[in-house]
């Protein structure tokens, strides 16, 4: 296969609602993808508020022959209560996506806390074994989001997982909570197989500082800045995907151009690049994703992924009036940043390990 999958996390939408997913459109795109060679979709139970698999089925499935086509699909174990609930979601997920197999299947963000129950640790890995014995899923991992030490012990307990899904980009390389470098030598250590997730970190590595930019530029002044951070993940050799959540047509076009024929970064290019990272490691002030997983259930409905951005927006360019008045208009149907009552519940979901009560008083304090 073709390094570039293509990730149903954040597709098209309509009216700027999440669940407003634009079907055509990402038929259309879809069709491009196809074209030029590119076959592997990713997808969840929970992405796009649990319309991403139907939006798979609707633009993919029902579309092309299963033959032609590779899905990779994900076990909600965070919203499990007991061994039982596996077969049921998965049962659903196979419904919702219309298919009779999945071509890969993972435990869906496995951290310290989720492992540490025995029906993950245990019964969780004794499922997907059982399902890739039965034919309904080919190949068995989980995606992984916590330290380098947790992952060494859950692939010296479970040797027999096919793939490892971590996050790989140029700013989380050595990055102290996220650990990339740290996890995939602790995959290659392993023998096991890498899929990358979060490549251009949420959108961030895709819009960096002019600084950051023209270093890019000067050296490839026709190659996009997220073309770089996408190349940078695919150059690792124990690395065989690497996901991109394709927001919009131009983006597909971009990412397709130059991985339909992958070539791999050369050391001028790395160099660049550590340049680049020092830059732009210190141009986010907070390194959210906006992957989602905060805001299902937060009890006072704060769009938390939103105010961050709009907080980061302010950090590079300056509080102006136009993102006082997003903010102001977020607020009209939603939970202001300083209604947070410090649960917690989003910060055990959060993938880059936030603080995210302690920023959302300073984006109340910058915003309120």
């Amino acid at each position: 296969m073709k390094k570039l999958g293509f990730g149903f996390m954040r597709l098209p939408v309509m009216d700027g609602d999440w669940k407003k997913i634009d079907i055509e459109m990402v038929k259309k795109m879809v069709d491009i993808y196809m074209e030029r060679g590119f076959t592997y979709f990713d997808t969840a139970y929970v992405y796009h508020e649990g319309l991403s698999e139907n939006a798979l089925k609707q633009t993919v499935v029902d579309r092309y022959p299963r033959e032609s086509f590779a899905i990779a699909d994900k076990l909600p174990i965070f919203s499990m209560n007991s061994a039982d609930d596996y077969q049921r979601y998965f049962d659903e997920e196979l419904s919702r996506c219309g298919v009779e197999y999945f071509d890969y299947i993972l435990l869906h963000a496995i951290g310290k806390d989720l492992y540490s129950k025995p029906f993950i640790a245990k019964d969780g890995f004794e499922f997907i074994a059982k399902i890739k014995a039965e034919g309904k899923a080919k190949n068995v991992g989980f995606s992984f989001h916590d330290s380098a030490e947790l992952l060494d012990t859950i692939l010296t307990e479970h040797p027999e997982v096919d793939f490892v899904q971590l996050q790989i980009n140029y700013v989380d390389w050595e990055d102290d909570n996220v650990q990339s470098r740290l996890c995939y030598e602790v995959a290659t250590k392993h023998n096991i197989p890498v899929i990358v997730m979060e490549p251009v970190k949420g959108g961030d590595l895709a819009n960096v500082t002019a600084e950051a930019d023209k270093l890019f530029k000067e050296y490839h002044p026709d190659m996009s800045t997220a073309s770089w951070a996408v190349r940078y993940a695919a150059s690792f050799e124990n690395v065989f995907m690497v996901l991109s959540g394709m927001s919009n047509l131009e983006q597909l076009l971009d990412n397709t151009s130059y991985m339909e024929e992958f070539a791999p970064l050369n050391d001028t290019e790395r160099g660049i690049i550590s340049k680049v990272e020092d830059i732009v490691r210190n141009s986010i002030a907070i390194p959210c994703t906006a992957c989602k997983y905060c805001v299902e259930g937060c009890p006072q409905n704060i769009p938390i992924p939103d105010y961050f951005a709009l907080y980061n927006k302010q950090s590079q360019f300056g509080l102006t009036q136009a993102y006082r008045d997003r903010y102001a208009e977020l607020i009209s149907s939603a939970g202001k940043a300083s209604d947070c009552i410090s649960c917690g519940q989003c910060e055990q979901h959060c993938p880059q390990h936030l603080s995210v009560a302690e920023l959302l008083r300073d984006v109340a304090e910058k915003f309120e």
